[in-house]
């Protein structure tokens, strides 16, 4: 009897992780986990931006958050707009 409820159990195991990889596929399941190894950051509400250094649309020239900016103040948004 006991033998027959493992079996169920790691069939039912198995199932579940066919359709989690079938549902969101294997890059997804890896974009997920990587992505949730967050930690808190250092900056405060008022600290000035760190500066930061980017590439222009072009893929060569690169710009620096300070020199686009400036002194004035800056907000960044991310968010879906989707």
């Amino acid at each position: 009897m006991l033998k027959k409820i493992l079996i169920a159990v790691g069939l039912l195991v198995a199932a579940v992780l066919a359709y989690g990889l079938i549902s969101f596929g294997p890059r997804n399941v890896i974009g997920m986990l990587r992505c949730d190894q967050r930690r808190e950051g250092d900056l405060k509400v008022g600290d000035r931006a760190p500066d930061v250094s980017l590439l222009a649309l072009d893929g060569t020239t690169p710009v620096s958050l300070k020199d686009s900016v400036g002194g004035k103040p800056l907000v960044l948004i991310f968010g879906s707009f989707t």
